[in-house]
């Protein structure tokens, strides 16, 4: 076992873990997810068949991840967000055929409390700030807040509020990385 798992998680079986990832305290893995490496699963998470996790995601504590979800790289997933996968759940109607994948893209991080409905993508290095409920698709980059959510801004890759002049260009306060603004998308361009 290349991945440490806290004596109280439980792996199931057809799991597979990248070497280097953490699994801590009362946590679930289920059958056919696959976890990249140098992923940190935090305390009371439950990771759903079919789940992906991509390399050095970070799960906080209370997050269950249903299937149809995918992570690319790098995705920070707060305490206590929550996924949906079906549109119009019912105790008494199975509807296990009806999971929506959700997609987020590289490097974007949920903030704690978020909710994601299902069937939609969350953008390269976007930020979802905490309490946000997303009912559709958000650009890459985007800082998005609020129940709905609505955009607020535009961030780097570090997460720092990119502050375009009149000419569409941006540099982040905290890399000097260089960013561009044009028909209402935002490009890192150096």
């Amino acid at each position: 076992m290349d991945y440490f798992k806290h004596e109280t998680a439980f792996v199931d079986d057809n799991c597979v873990i990248g070497e280097g990832t953490k699994i801590w305290h009362f946590s679930h893995i289920m059958s056919g997810c696959k976890i990249g490496k140098h992923c940190n699963i935090g305390q009371n998470v439950v990771i759903s068949p079919d789940v992906v996790l991509g390399e050095n995601c970070k799960v906080q504590n209370n997050v269950s991840v249903y299937t149809g979800v995918i992570c690319e790289d790098n995705v920070f997933l707060g305490p206590s967000m929550v996924f949906t996968n079906v549109i119009n759940p019912r105790a008494a109607v199975s509807r296990k055929d009806e999971y929506m994948e959700t997609l987020l893209h590289k490097g974007c991080s949920i903030g704690a409390n978020a909710t994601i409905v299902c069937g939609h993508e969350i953008g390269e290095y976007a930020l979802i700030g905490a309490g946000t409920v997303v009912t559709k698709n958000v650009k890459p980059f985007a800082l998005m807040v609020g129940n709905p959510a609505r955009q607020l801004g535009w961030v780097s890759e570090n997460g720092q509020k990119l502050h375009f002049d009149e000419e569409g260009f941006a540099n982040c306060s905290e890399t000097g990385q260089r960013y561009h603004l044009k028909d209402g998308n935002v490009k890192r361009i150096s």
